[in-house]
Order: C-alpha cells, then sequence, then structure tokens
C-alpha cells in the first residue's frame, strides 16, 4: 500500500477512534462496577449480562484497532462473565485486574 493511502486510512481509524472512545471508556467503566458489586457479593443478573455484553463488545473494538491485548482480555472478561463468576473465588481478582489493563490500553491510545 503506498504512504499516501496509508496515511489516509490511519487518518481515518484515529477519527473512528475518537468516535467510539465515549463507549469504550463507558464499556469498561461497565466491567468495573460488575467488579465491585462481584467484590461486594451484590452482583446481579441483569450486571453480569451487561458486563459480558460490555466485554464482547470491548473485544470486537479493540480488535478492530490493532489492540490485540485488549480484544484478548476481554474475551477472558467475556468468559467469566458469561458464568457463575460469584462461584470463583479468583473471579474478583481476575476481573479487577482485567478491568485495569483494558482501562489503561484504551486510555494509552488516546
Amino acid at each position: 500500500m503506498s504512504s499516501a493511502k496509508t496515511s489516509v486510512l490511519s487518518a481515518a481509524l484515529d477519527r473512528l477512534w475518537i468516535q467510539f472512545l465515549p463507549q469504550m471508556t463507558e464499556r469498561v467503566s461497565t466491567l468495573e462496577a460488575a467488579c465491585t458489586a462481584l467484590s461486594a457479593g451484590a452482583l446481579s443478573v441483569e450486571q453480569r449480562t451487561e458486563a459480558n455484553a460490555a466485554a464482547h463488545k470491548l473485544a470486537g473494538v479493540l480488535g478492530t484497532f490493532g489492540l490485540t491485548k485488549g480484544t484478548e482480555l476481554a474475551r477472558e472478561a467475556e468468559v467469566i462473565y458469561s458464568g457463575e463468576p460469584d462461584a470463583d473465588p479468583d473471579a474478583v481478582t481476575r476481573l479487577t485486574a482485567i478491568a485495569a489493563q483494558l482501562r489503561n490500553i484504551v486510555a494509552s491510545k488516546k
């Protein structure tokens, strides 16, 4: 691909990133809130479903922008939330770490 086409593509991806940044940040916040609820023993089915959906959407969009580590982390969170995270004593620790890493990945791309 020519450098002009690469530059145009890069600029388009930058615009898309800016456009989707608020949604990505909100989805990470959803994961953080679910972690907080889970650690308090108060994760509702609705919150778990929302966290699962947020993780799924983050996995897709982060992959679109070439952030494969973010996609892997979001997929891991999605798998955990699709099960019974409150039955796994290690889930809170892992989900909290995943949410923090996703927050850093999204913030570092700005």
